[in-house]
Parts: structure tokens; C-alpha cells; sequence
């Protein structure tokens, strides 16, 4: 019997619904499927890139008489391309014709090549989200070469729109919840959906592709706050041809544990708060750039070691909650001398650490230079609970090791901001938006396994730049620039961020930085101080493919750049103990000259008058070979500093470089003086936590994965930590053990390790430094013209005495002092510079060094008749009041 029409269309429809149960029941299963490692995969070749929507370039490419150019693709990305063969497993080709189109100005990296423009009608969208394979055939159609093709030029040409977007992440409202993911390339994306952070996925809800944007959309009804999400994305990639990614959003606000699932949230959301967020206060003393005081600071080294601290907060976020701790009442000291900001090493989601069932190396007793300590730490050291955190993850969410549950990760952070700002302190926060933690299929890959191939920096053979130590962005590309200000931008909203200090900027392009810059502004209704690692290298380098976000590209930015010119005169460039620097040695004509060049700001237009007798503007005078000294336009884009996270402390570098019998008490009075120098510097002024105690790592040289135990800060001011154990072999150990060999010497000398007098000491000047830079705006200077009109070196040019470097600025028309005169004298005696035309003016003693506590610089200070006589190692400011 014939099957009539409406009973063959209810079979039809009977078929097609079990067929869809079955699918939503192997999606769901795909939800709840852990991420797998991936298995290994060559890269292939991707030597073409697409320069826009329409054009594609083949670098080294020559075409002979016959030959042709074809463009393969195929959705399931089974495409194959032998030599002297034809393709096999395409879908289709699309012819393209020569290009006299100009190369656009991004792409002027890329190597000499034929151009070629897709023919019209080709549906360059769909063909995006198919495997491609650029080929060189012959006239046959054989293949002689194949390539794969670069695709952000098409990608940010096409969906230009989307740099537009601004509902990216999961937004929910009383009435809905809507979910968006920018995917371009993707051929389907599910939305994962958990009603908890453990739960089995509840729903896999297919989104909508908003072909103009390339951003796939949900819009489920209710508030689904609470409820964990992921994506399932069916993409192609490079490596692994067609793949179906369960991924994370990288606009996730809020994670679940160890950071497997976004979490749906309203930042806005009353439970998110801690009581009196909306109201809190925030501290006001930075008027300009140069007002600030930086103080760099790791969450976990705070409390850590902090017996003060409850046990259940230290090395957490609440830590700074507990305002009778000691590392509370040390913050609120410095405060109070003039500290203005707290920069917080990366708190954004990282990928090193285990936010849960983290391990706790056992440190034994051993000798001061014995190699057991650092054996017994690196045994656990990429599964304990220490790492620097320069390896990102998610961009929005602040790192859960630091909470006391993840899940409370986004309240306590306030908490601490709001406890911080509560000390009378501002609260900065490290940025490190120039590399990733994983990329291509990696577990912890999230940007990559999205839109494969866009989101990173790649060189002409399709792989991922790594000059930065890792898997480098490109913020370059719309999209990728994009999330970086999206994201600077929701800390400031968010959270309240008031300054913020980028790794590695010179890897970003200028443009984008000076985007980022106008975004926060208006985020905040206020300044919001950037500066950053304006360093010159890698793919990037000398503007090689865009304008950089580096020291010698970023004057009249306003943007600040660490200034390696006068830390390395001060300390030596260089850690062998033979580098010596103006401080522990070194001290000559040239040396004096650029510490002078940091005292002024490193102002490429300051005239100085040279150790050689020539006058010479700053930006004229050489600094290691081939780059100028002076690079700043303004003193707001210059950091001053002499010590940071990265590198040995100035402590350590100071015990190899200083000679062997150097007292405890020298050793703490050439600290004081590299403080000095940075707080008598035109700029912005960067410390180190606990550069102001002599902090050591016991010679360390690179202690972002050394554990709490070669990073330990000691707010009791008992121990610097020196002699705690070789440092950990892999960084510092040197060829053959060399360098171990030089530390056992150093770790077992008892005479070098301060004690709690020293300790106190230093300490005590350190906030007096402070003191006298916050009472004394003309060190402080805000603009290159009053630099320009007000600062000199008395006693420079040639036949100068190196050892002693004073700076005078003039306050004439300027509330405060008529005039100022720093001393800094490194020599281990006393020094004296005779200045003729000072004989008529008095000089007194700067009111905080009155009555502070260098005993030494009140005893023998003196200021008569011209003659400064300025005491061994130490720095004195004189002033007309």
C-alpha cells in the first residue's frame, strides 16, 4: 500500500526529531567531555597571507609562463596536496586573478610576492570557516607547491563591525540572558550550559551566527546568574584539521574552580559587593603623573609569611583586609611618608597555579649555601602555590589562588581594594595582554582554540611568535586590540584600578595603547596613569611591523616606560659581579653623566654638560652603543627605578659586586642610595616591595616559579632572607655550576646578611626619602619646560668628581623652597664640591633629615660659604627656604 503524502511527512518529521534528541543527546555528551590533551600535529606551512577581504599575497612565490594559482577549500578539512599530483579532498577551488593592488601599510613585514584577487561571487566568509590551501598548480593541475594562508587580514577587513560590539560575554537582566562569543570562523557553536559549578551540563543551546559581526548569540529568557557556561565550537584548525573545541569565554567575569567554566554574573549584582562598595572613597593625592610613588607588590609574598595574619588569609586577597597585621601597618607607614600606589603583580585568572590542592614544599634546615633548599622547592614547583602570574588565562577574572574559594574571587578582591584605598593607597594592577599562557589545542589554550590562527602573532611560516617567552598576541589585529581595552576598561569599572603598569608594551602598537589610554580615561572620569615595559625587540622591533608602544616610539604619548638608563648605571648593566655600576663601584665620567640623564628625567631636550666638555642635549648622548639616553618627551613618560620584580635584587646584586669586606652597615647605606637616586629623579618613582628592608632572595636571579621560600618578605624586619639556600639551580646555577660557586661563597658569609639594626635602618630612611620627595614638589616636576627652566648639575662636565653627583632646582616663583640641592655621594669617604657661586646663599639641611634618622648625614653634612661636604655613601638634600 503507497504511503500517503501526510503520513510519509509525519514519518519524515518523527525521523528528523529523534535524529535532533540524538544529537542534543551526543552535544550534551560533548558537554560534560573532559578537554583532552591534543594529540601531536605538525604545524603545516602558512607561508600566504590574506591582505584584506579580496586579496591574498604569496610571499617568495614565482610564476612561470602556464602556471596558475588556485585557492582550495573543504569543510571537513580533508584537503591533501602532494607534489605532482592533483588536490584531493576538496570541496571546490576558486580561481583568482593577478592584483596590482598596493600592499596596505600593516603588511609591510611580509617578503616580496604575487598578489592575487578572489574572483567575484566567491563567498569569502563561508570560505573562512573551511580548510584553505593556497596552490601553486601547474597548467594540468598538478601541484608543484601549497601553502596554508594567514587569515586576520580577511578577518579584520570582513567583520570590522564587531570592533563595535559591546555585549561580548554573558549579560544577564531580570527578563533574559544573553550570551555572545566572537567566532568568525567557527562552522557551529553551541552553548554549554551547568546549573552549578559541578553540575552536569543541562542544556547544549544552539547560537545564531550575526553574519556581519562574526559574533555568535544566545538570548535565553530569566536571569541565569550562577550558572556555569562553555562553548562548543566546531572549528577547522591549522594543526588538527576540523575539531570540536569545548572552550571557556575569553569575556568570562567569573570562573568556577581552577578556571574549567565561565560563571554567568552581573558585576553589578548586590552579592558581588562588599558593604559600602558603591560609596568607598578613593584616595586623591595624584594630581599628575608625576606625583606617583609606586610600590610593586606580589599578593602572595604579602602575608604570606605574615604570622599576624590569620592563617586562612595569608597570601590572599583578605590579607590586606587585616588592618592590624603587620604588612598592613607597614603599607600604612609608607602611606603615610608618601607612598601613593600599590602595584599588584598579575591578578587577572593564570595559569600556573592550582587554585585548589596546591602543594606546600618541605624547606629543610640545611646551611646557608646549601643546594637542598632549592631541590626540595623546585621538586614541587610548577604544582605549588607560588608563581608571578605572567602567564594569562582569562583577562577579566581576578585570579582565584588568591581568594579563600574561587568562587568568592570577584567580592574579595574588592576587598582588597577597598581595604587598600582605605590605607590611603591606590591600587595598581600588572597588565600582561602580549602573550598567552597556551595556544592551538592546549587545555588551557582559550583565545586560539576560538578563532585558530588570529588571536597571536605568527612569522612567515605560520607559526607562533615567542620573543616574549611565550605565546605572543597581536594586538595589532582588531580584535585582539579589542579585548585588551575592553579589558583594561573593566577593571577600572569594575574594580576600581587606578593605575596600570604593562608587560612587555613595546610589543603592542602605539595606536592601541594610546585607544586603551582614552577608554580608561573615560571609564573612570579621571586620569588613569599607564606605564610599562617600553623594551625594543623580538618580530616587533624597531617598528618592524607597526608603530610600537616602546621607549623610542611612545614621546608625546604621555604613556610611561621603564627607564633602563640610569638603573644600569647605578647597579651595572648586567648581573656578572665584574659589571660594576655608580653605586657598588663603577663610578666614572660616563656612568655619573647617565645617572645625571635619570635624574633629569631622560629628556631627550635637556642640555647636560658632559664628563668629556661638551654640552650635549640628552637625546644626543649615547647609551649602550647605538641608543640615545634621552627619551621621554615629558617627565610623566619616564619610571624611575633601580630594582623590580624581575632580576636579582639590588641586595643580592650588591653582595657580588660590592667588595667582599663591605660592612652590614654599608651595605644597607648603598641601598639607601639607589632609593635615593630614584627619589630625587624627575618622573614617576618605582620601588620594589621591600627594596626599603634589603630584600634578598638569596641570590635569585629570576624567582617567578621559586616558591614562597626564596621570596619571602619579613615585616617583623628581623631577616632579608640572605643565606637562605643556593638559589634554584636551573637559572642560576651557570654553565658547569660556575656561578653556584661564586654564591656558596657569598651565602656562607656570615658577615654579609643585615641584621634587625640594619634592617630598621634602612627602613626608617627609605620613609624619610619618601618624606622628602612628598614635601618637595620641585622633585617632582610636571611638565619638560620647568625641567628645562629649573634643573642643574653643579659640578658636572669635565674634571668632574664622578663619585659625587648633585642636582639643583630652582623654586623661584614656586610655592615651598627658593631652591633645592640633592647629594648623592657613592664613595666609601666623604666628598666635597665647592660651587663659588653658592658662597653667598644658606643652604640649611632639608627639615626631614633634621631630625631623621641618618645619624651620619646630621653629624657631617655641611653647607658653608659654597662648600657641600657630603659624608660616605649617603644622600643629602640641602635647601633655601
Amino acid at each position: 500500500m503507497p504511503v500517503r503524502p501526510a503520513l510519509l511527512a509525519l514519518l519524515t518529521l518523527a525521523s528528523f526529531t529523534g535524529a535532533a534528541q540524538a544529537a542534543d543527546r551526543a552535544d550534551l555528551d560533548d558537554c560534560n567531555a573532559p578537554v583532552p590533551l591534543p594529540a601531536a600535529a605538525a604545524r603545516p606551512l602558512a607561508q600566504a597571507y590574506w591582505l584584506d577581504a579580496r586579496t591574498l599575497q604569496w610571499p617568495g612565490l614565482a610564476l612561470r609562463p602556464g602556471e596558475r594559482v588556485r585557492l582550495h577549500h573543504a569543510r571537513a578539512a580533508g584537503l591533501r596536496a602532494v607534489a605532482g599530483e592533483p588536490v584531493a579532498g576538496a570541496d571546490g577551488a576558486v580561481d583568482l586573478a593577478a592584483s596590482a593592488a598596493a600592499l596596505p601599510a600593516r603588511w609591510r613585514f611580509i617578503g616580496d610576492g604575487p598578489r592575487f584577487a578572489v574572483v567575484p561571487g566567491a563567498d569569502v566568509a563561508a570560505l573562512l570557516r573551511e580548510q584553505l590551501l593556497l596552490v601553486h598548480e601547474a597548467a594540468d593541475g598538478r601541484v608543484i607547491a601549497a601553502t596554508g594562508v594567514q587569515l586576520p587580514g580577511a578577518l579584520d577587513d570582513l567583520y570590522a563591525a564587531a570592533e563595535q560590539v559591546g555585549d561580548l560575554g554573558a549579560h544577564p537582566t531580570r527578563a533574559a540572558t544573553g550570551f555572545a562569543v566572537w567566532a568568525p570562523t567557527a562552522q557551529r557553536v553551541l552553548l554549554c550550559r551547568y546549573a552549578g559549578a559541578d553540575s552536569p551540563a543541562i542544556a547544549a543551546d544552539a547560537m545564531r551566527l550575526d553574519a556581519a559581526t562574526g559574533v555568535w548569540r544566545a538570548a535565553l529568557p530569566g536571569d541565569l546568574s550562577g550558572q556555569a557556561y562553555r562553548y562548543l565550537v566546531d572549528v577547522v584548525t591549522p594543526t588538527h584539521g576540523r575539531v570540536r573545541n569545548l572552550v571557556t569565554d575569553p569575556y568570562s567575569v567569573a570562573l568556577t574552580a581552577d578556571s574549567q567554566r565561565s560563571l554567568v554574573a552581573d558585576l553589578a549584582a548586590p552579592a558581588l559587593k562588599p558593604p559600602g562598595w558603591d560609596a568607598a572613597p578613593r584616595p586623591t593625592r595624584v594630581k599628575a603623573a608625576t606625583d606617583q610613588v609606586i610600590y610593586e607588590l606580589h599578593v602572595r609574598d604579602f602575608s604570606i609569611s605574615d604570622a599576624t595574619v590569620r592563617p586562612a588569609w595569608r597570601g590572599k586577597y583578605l590579607a590586606f583586609t587585616e588592618a592590624r597585621s603587620n604588612g598592613m601597618q607597614h603599607l600604612k607607614a609608607l602611606a603615610k611618608a608618601g607612598l601613593t600606589d600599590v602595584h599588584l603583580l598579575p591578578v587577572f585568572d593564570l595559569a600556573s597555579v592550582p587554585e585548589r590542592g596546591c602543594k606546600t614544599p618541605t624547606v629543610p634546615d640545611a646551611p646557608p649555601d646549601s643546594a637542598l633548599q632549592q631541590a626540595a622547592v623546585m621538586a614541587v614547583a610548577d604544582e605549588d602555590c607560588f608563581n608571578w602570574g605572567y602567564d594569562p588565562w582569562h583577562f577579566n577574572t581576578p585570579e582565584g589562588s588568591y581568594a579563600t574559594d574561587p568562587l568568592r574571587r570577584v567580592i574579595e578582591f574588592r576587598q582588597m581594594v577597598m581595604a587598600l584605598h582605605r590605607a590611603g593607597l591606590r591600587v595598581g594592577m600588572d597588565m600582561v595582554y602580549n602573550h598567552m599562557a597556551a595556544v592551538g589545542q592546549a587545555p588551557k589554550s582559550v583565545l586560539d582554540r576560538l578563532v585558530p590562527g588570529y588571536y597571536h602573532r605568527l612569522d612567515a611560516q605560520g607559526a607562533v611568535e615567542r620573543s616574549t617567552c611565550c605565546d605572543n598576541t597581536a594586538t595589532e589585529h582588531r580584535m585582539m586590540a579589542k579585548l585588551m581595552i575592553d579589558s583594561a576598561a573593566l577593571w577600572v569599572r569594575e574594580y576600581r584600578i587606578d593605575s596600570m603598569r604593562f608587560d612587555l608594551m613595546g610589543h603592542q602598537p602605539r595606536e592601541a595603547m594610546e585607544r586603551l589610554q582614552r577608554r580608561v580615561d573615560a571609564e573612570a572620569g579621571r586620569p588613569v596613569q599607564l606605564l610599562g615595559e617600553g623594551w625594543n625587540f623580538g618580530e616587533v622591533a624597531d617598528g618592524a611591523r607597526f608603530v610600537q608602544a616602546s621607549q623610542l616610539s611612545l614621546n608625546g604619548s604621555g604613556i610611561g616606560s621603564f627607564s633602563d638608563r640610569a638603573r644600569d648605571a647605578a647597579r651595572g648593566r648586567g648581573e656578572a659581579p665584574g659589571a660594576l655600576g655608580w653605586l657598588n663601584g663603577g663610578a666614572d665620567g660616563e656612568t655619573a653623566d647617565l645617572i645625571r640623564v635619570g635624574l633629569a628625567g631622560s629628556l631627550r631636550g635637556f642640555e647636560l654638560s658632559t664628563w668629556r666638555g661638551e654640552t650635549r642635549r640628552l637625546d644626543r648622548i649615547a647609551y649602550g652603543g647605538n641608543q640615545p639616553a634621552g627619551f621621554a618627551s615629558e617627565p610623566s613618560e619616564v619610571v624611575n627605578y633601580v630594582e623590580n620584580h624581575d632580576n636579582q635584587t639590588l641586595f643580592d646584586a650588591n653582595v657580588l659586586k660590592l667588595p667582599p669586606a663591605t660592612s652590614r652597615a654599608d651595605r644597607a647605606r648603598v641601598q639607601m642610595l639607589g632609593a635615593a637616586l630614584v627619589a630625587f629623579s624627575q618622573g614617576v618613582a618605582y620601588f620594589h616591595a621591600g627594596q626599603d628592608i634589603l630584600r634578598s632572595k638569596s641570590l635569585d636571579r629570576n624567582s617567578y616559579n621559586s616558591g614562597d621560600w626564596f621570596n619571602r618578605l619579613d615585616w617583623r624586619y628581623r631577616s632579608n632572607h640572605f643565606g637562605t639556600g643556593l638559589p634554584p639551580q636551573q637559572d642560576n646555577a651557570g654553565p658547569g655550576g660556575r656561578d653556584w660557586v661564586l654564591a656558596r661563597e657569598r651565602l656562607a658569609d656570615p658577615a654579609i646578611a643585615p641584621g634587625p639594626k640594619e634592617i630598621a635602618w634602612s627602613r626608617d630612611v627609605f620613609r624619610e626619602l619618601l618624606r622628602i620627595r612628598q614635601s618637595t614638589p620641585l622633585l617632582r616636576l610636571g611638565s619638560a619646560a620647568e625641567i628645562g627652566k629649573r634643573v642643574s648639575f653643579p659640578g658636572s662636565g669635565a674634571g668632574q668628581n664622578p663619585a659625587l653627583v648633585a642636582t639643583r632646582i630652582d623654586g623661584a616663583g614656586l610655592p615651598g623652597f627658593k631652591a633645592v640641592m640633592t647629594l648623592i655621594n657613592v664613595a666609601p669617604t666623604a666628598q666635597v664640591l665647592d660651587l663659588p657661586a653658592e658662597a653667598g646663599v644658606r643652604w640649611v639641611l632639608h627639615p626631614v633629615q633634621r631630625t631623621g634618622a641618618d645619624a651620619r648625614v646630621k653629624r657631617e653634612a655641611r653647607a658653608v660659604q659654597g662648600r657641600f661636604e657630603v659624608p660616605a655613601r649617603s644622600a643629602v638634600v640641602f635647601v633655601r627656604q
